[in-house]
């Protein structure tokens, strides 16, 4: 089944013609999909059947019957689950370990139509719509409206359990407003209407909503079943919608660049696997997994500490601050890598020792720093990782676009076979660690790194080597753009000279990654 291309831009998102694998089937009609950024399962409903199932590698199974016709889900970064249930007409939440508690259930004193999705802002703040399907009979519960509108709703960062949400658009904008998903930057809001078929979007201030306007229209097609229903915004702004065939994307300017075919009526959508790089399509009777090269939103609960206990919305990432206490690192979920720590870029005697850089390779005490972290990470089964820059005799197949790739030829450095292309004494690769070699700065470039990482399911690392400001940083930049959560020890890296080196790390990369210690690093992996 080929995808269609409307715009060149969908082919950086999708493969053409990639698969769509049934990932499993018999259900009732399937919704809400969401992925556990910790135990890596899939959680949807089977609204109609009343039932919550879950989807890992052992198959499908039930976690929750009856479910109170639950639809969309998500999670808070707490990694409590977020549920709108189509029988209570609320908004609930369960802990990890299962106790629910109802979060939302009444406006101006009047019940709720039936919350259908819902999306959380990195605030903590959580927003949902609110249609009246789960007042119809199959969808949920038959039985009178209180309200009389559709609408959608907010429920503030110190939202208590029981207080009525706020309302966020006009009463009477949305026929029925179904799916929901902010912009990367979180600027904006996008609400489709399934009635309606379209989509609007508005300006995010603050809590409050702005400059409503329609961002696609006309979501409907004579010849092809499909509505505007659930909704998704992927890492590059571009919005991901269910339609007529499957999936309609339209970039950030709001041009439908392309459409995704799925063999059933799709209702929902949401990325997941080790890599954030499958997506799932609840669709009718089945669940579908396609695989796509852009990942998603970077949202507030794929940024969650590990398996963390129910209470208030915790810190959106790994961070150490006199708020949050020590840093916390799940080592299921990261890879160390060592950037070329080679006796030409880092020792007396090398190809590039003129540069200062073995100076600062001690002023630092980065080899050893590094080589603590190391065994530290082995230890802990974090796989360790070293990306050598290695070019053949005559270095063929380097380009000289740049100083640094002149300067290897100049010196005849990093060629392999030799001492200089050699890991230094302390940073040797050990027995089940991983070789990566390149010939750019980027350890990405022109390597495996990624399908290590993906084989792995590492979808975090811990960067260390040199140089600070040109491999360390040209790797972490690009990590980030991948979806990668980057962590820089910075007395596990080094550069020429502590100037280059602290420009680095104190601009550039505080950007992309959290600079941290390697002793911080270590502690946060017990």
């Amino acid at each position: 089944m080929a995808h269609e291309a409307l715009d060149p831009d969908f082919h950086r998102l999708i493969d053409e013609h990639a698969p769509v694998r049934q990932a499993g089937s018999g259900f009732t009609f399937t919704e809400g999909p969401i992925w556990h950024p910790v135990d890596h399962y899939l959680l949807f409903s089977d609204m109609p059947g009343d039932v919550r199932r879950r989807l890992d590698r052992s198959g499908v199974r039930e976690v929750m019957n009856p479910s109170h016709k639950g639809n969309g889900m998500t999670y808070d970064t707490g990694l409590n689950l977020l549920v709108c249930e189509h029988a209570t007409s609320c908004v609930a939440r369960f802990d990890p370990d299962g106790r629910r508690e109802v979060l939302a259930s009444h406006f101006e004193g009047r019940e709720l139509n039936s919350p259908n999705d819902i999306c959380v802002k990195s605030d903590g703040s959580i927003w949902f719509t609110d249609p009246w399907y789960g007042r119809m009979a199959g969808y949920g519960v038959e039985r009178p409206r209180e309200l009389g509108w559709q609408g959608v709703f907010r429920l503030p960062p110190d939202h208590r359990p029981g207080n009525e949400p706020q309302l966020v658009v006009d009463r009477y904008t949305f026929t029925m407003p179904n799916g929901l998903c902010f912009s990367p930057d979180e600027s904006l809001l996008y609400i489709n209407d399934t009635e309606q078929a379209n989509i609007r979007v508005y300006d995010v201030e603050g809590d409050r909503l702005s400059n409503g306007r329609v961002f696609a229209s006309g979501i409907k097609d004579s010849l092809l079943p499909g509505v505007p229903d659930g909704m998704k915004c992927d890492a590059e702004g571009n919005v991901w919608c269910t339609a007529p065939g499957g999936l309609w994307v339209y970039s950030p300017e709001g041009r439908l660049i392309g459409k995704v075919s799925i063999p059933e009526l799709p209702a929902n959508l949401h990325w997941g696997g080790a890599d954030w790089r499958t997506l799932y399509v609840c669709a009718t009777t089945s669940v579908y997994a396609i695989d796509v090269k852009v990942g998603p939103r970077n949202e507030p609960f794929m940024r969650a500490r590990g398996s963390q206990p129910a209470g208030p919305a915790d810190s959106t990432a790994p961070t150490a601050d006199e708020t949050s206490g020590p840093l916390n690192l799940d080592a299921n979920r990261f890879a160390l890598i060592i950037q070329d720590m080679q006796n030409d870029v880092v020792m007396e005697g090398g190809a590039f020792a003129e540069s200062g850089s073995p100076g600062h390779c001690r002023e630092q005490n980065a080899i050893a720093n590094v080589a603590r972290l190391a065994e530290k990470c082995r230890q802990m089964g974090v796989p360790v990782i070293h990306v050598h820059f290695v070019v053949p005799p005559g270095a063929q197949g380097l380009t000289l676009n740049a100083p640094l790739f002149e300067g290897v030829i100049d010196n005849t450095a990093l060629v392999r076979g030799t001492w200089g292309a050699a890991a230094v004494p302390g940073l040797e690769p050990k027995d089940g660690d991983h070789i990566v070699e390149k010939m750019r700065m980027s350890a990405w470039e022109g390597t495996n790194l990624e399908t290590i990482l993906k084989a792995e399911g590492r979808d975090m690392i811990i960067e260390t080597g040199a140089w600070t400001n040109m491999s360390i940083e040209h790797t972490a930049r690009t990590g980030a753009d991948k979806g990668y959560f980057m962590v820089i020890p910075e007395d596990g890296c080094s550069t020429m000279n502590a100037d280059w080196h602290n420009a680095s790390i104190n601009y550039a990369l505080q950007n992309v990654a959290l600079v941290t210690r390697t002793d911080d690093v270590i502690a946060a992996l017990s």
